[in-house]
């Protein structure tokens, strides 16, 4: 059993608010005003321990930092190389994909992420 965390218990309500998928610094800073105390390594360490334990999703981005969501539901996400947002796309989860990797992998499957990289609407609009 984890001892309760207040500061733990605010970044994961912070978290849970918003759909922005936002970096440990962007959480870091929606909450130091209310959390004086609170330090960036401690926003990480708890994103880290959350993460562990199934409460929220660590997504792991090839340029820049890790992003977190909080909905731990299997989806797919699109980040946009322009902006740098990620957002959650409207696109079926596929099971099947998992069984097609195992298919062809000697080892175990147990998971799959996928993400999608381009230019998001707004961008493409705002040229």
């Amino acid at each position: 059993m984890i001892k309760y965390s207040r500061q733990r218990e605010a970044i994961k309500h912070c978290l849970m608010s918003r759909h922005d998928h936002p970096t440990a610094e962007m959480l870091y800073q929606s909450i130091k005003d209310d959390y004086p105390n609170l330090s960036l390594g401690t926003v990480y360490r708890n994103l880290s321990l959350l993460s562990e334990l199934g409460e929220v999703k660590k997504i792991i981005t090839a340029d820049g930092p890790d992003r977190f969501d909080g909905n731990t539901a299997p989806h797919y996400h699109f980040f946009c190389r322009q902006c740098g947002h990620m957002i959650d796309l409207d696109l079926a989860f596929s099971e099947g994909l998992n069984a097609l990797a195992a298919a062809r992998f000697s080892g175990v499957i147990e998971e799959h992420t996928l993400q999608f990289t381009g230019i998001c609407p707004d961008c493409l609009h705002n040229k």
